[in-house]
């Protein structure tokens, strides 16, 4: 279908001889860009526009505590309408670019038709999506853990699946449901079955049949290591951790099929489990191939150190942006043709610059190279648990889980939103863990559908059903 101009569907932007700033992604990148030109450009000086299909954005290194339980989830994501005031938000997917026309094409999330934006200026935050593989069984099976409904989700399955096997007598089916396997063992899979096997573990004392040890996490890592970017130290006593707590990792090992929970390894070993979580990477957005933007082998967006957008041959296309993970940023503090990690603390950083060299730029001036050391890396194994490397410095257990989330809530973007997540840690202290699964959430119809359908016609009583008979009056297994 035709795009549309916005004049006719989106009277919010106005035309006219201010410049318009069009910021592509609203994570961290949009965000941070957009708050740095709000507060040195006023009105009057440039009209700012950030597209994104979700109206907040996702602290993502809180989604393992989200998962968890530790932090409420609506704290883990910030409004991009309260932050970004004076700012047009726009809720839709950017689904073309031309930046010979500066133009942009966004569908929004309804049926209604796409329509183009013209800009002046564009930054590009798309960010990166789950890079999925070809596994046979995995598009059906599958977790993601990017978004905080993904985390949200993981938590529900896993607290309903302890549920469901707890009223079952069929061993085998049990054990299926008890089975957790996790596709990845860097930060994103590392972290999540390091706090979710520690809330999994907590809950099986409100169950009288389910012992701690009948659950089985499972990790696949298809390098040699875990956590490689805290170093081989920090990674090796990560490991010994996970598996003194009945973690099974498998290293140099790939998932193969998990067709209907099937689970096949490339080591030949094969069991069943309900519940893939997938954190095996990610790859650039896949809309930018949709742009006429020079893109890298990776599929990168081609940036320099001051984060403009450049050819090939290094010349700079004039008036475009972009950063984060579907930027590929030099990173000045490691030599050439090295390029910065996909990590929050990178984005958070090149988000503000960026917003700087714009404002620099519609003032005349000569932007500045982005220059970040990483002063260290931080990782949660669960409660109590983690480790750091600060400056040189290797941290390791509550000390290192302390430093994890002293950093992160720092980082949280607003006062507010860090007050609310210190209120959810000083709750915890106080109170059990909140362990009830909310999966009906996924269906919030369900009730609905049946109580229309049980009146539209008689439903015929049900037949008795025969109970299996359990000796003494035990559980069906585990406690007695």
């Amino acid at each position: 279908m035709a795009a549309r101009s916005e004049e006719s569907v989106r009277p919010v932007i106005h035309g006219g001889r201010t410049p318009r700033i069009l910021i592509a992604g609203g994570g961290y990148i949009g965000l941070y860009t957009a708050t740095t030109l709000r507060k040195q450009l006023g009105r009057a000086d440039a009209e700012i526009a950030v597209v994104d299909p979700r109206p907040y954005m996702t602290y993502q290194p809180f989604l393992p505590e989200a998962a968890a339980g530790s932090i409420e989830p609506r704290h883990v994501v910030t409004s991009l309408r309260r932050e970004l005031e004076g700012t047009t938000v726009l809720t839709g997917n950017i689904t073309e670019i031309r930046h010979a026309e500066r133009k942009a094409v966004i569908k929004p999330l309804t049926d209604d038709p796409a329509y183009e934006v013209t800009y002046d200026h564009l930054v590009v935050g798309l960010g990166s999506v789950a890079r999925v593989l070809p596994i046979p069984g995995l598009a059906e099976m599958g977790i993601g853990f990017k978004h905080i409904e993904e985390a949200t989700a993981l938590r529900n399955r896993v607290l309903n699946q302890l549920a469901m096997a707890a009223s079952t007598w069929d061993a085998d089916e049990r054990k299926r449901m008890l089975t957790f396997v996790f596709v990845g063992g860097g930060f994103a899979g590392i972290e999540a079955i390091g706090e979710v096997e520690d809330m999994a573990r907590a809950a099986t004392k409100e169950y009288d049949s389910i012992e701690p040890e009948d659950l089985r996490f499972v990790v696949v890592e298809g390098a040699g290591r875990i956590l490689p970017e805290l170093g081989e130290e920090l990674g090796g006593y990560a490991l010994e951790q996970l598996r003194e707590r009945g973690v099974e990792i498998h290293l140099n090992t790939f998932l193969n099929s998990c067709v209907d929970g099937h689970i096949e390894l490339s080591t030949g070993e094969k069991f069943e489990a309900d519940t893939v979580v997938w954190t095996a990477g990610v790859k650039p957005h896949p809309v930018l191939a949709q742009t006429d933007l020079p893109l890298d082998k990776a599929g990168r967006v081609r940036v320099n150190a001051t984060l403009q957008v450049t050819n090939e041959d290094g010349t700079v296309v004039e008036d475009a942006w972009a950063a984060g993970d579907c930027a590929a940023v030099p990173d000045l503090t490691q030599g050439p043709g090295a390029t910065c990690g996909p990590t929050a603390q990178h984005a958070v950083r090149q988000g503000k610059h960026l917003g700087e060299n714009v404002v620099r730029v519609l003032r005349g001036e000569q932007p500045t190279d982005y220059v970040h050391e990483n002063v260290g890396t931080v990782a949660s194994l669960g409660l109590y648990k983690g480790v750091a490397q600060i400056k040189g410095y290797k941290f390791r257990g509550p000390l290192a889980w302390f430093m994890h989330r002293s950093y992160h809530v720092m980082a949280m973007p607003s006062f507010e939103r860090k007050v609310r997540i210190l209120a959810d840690w000083t709750q915890a202290l106080v109170f059990r863990r909140e362990l009830v699964s909310l999966s009906a959430l996924s269906r919030p119809r369900a009730a609905w559908e049946e109580a229309v359908a049980s009146g539209k016609k008689p439903t015929p009583a049900p037949a008795a059903a025969k109970t299996p008979a359990v000796a003494g009056g035990k559980q069906p297994s585990g406690k007695q």
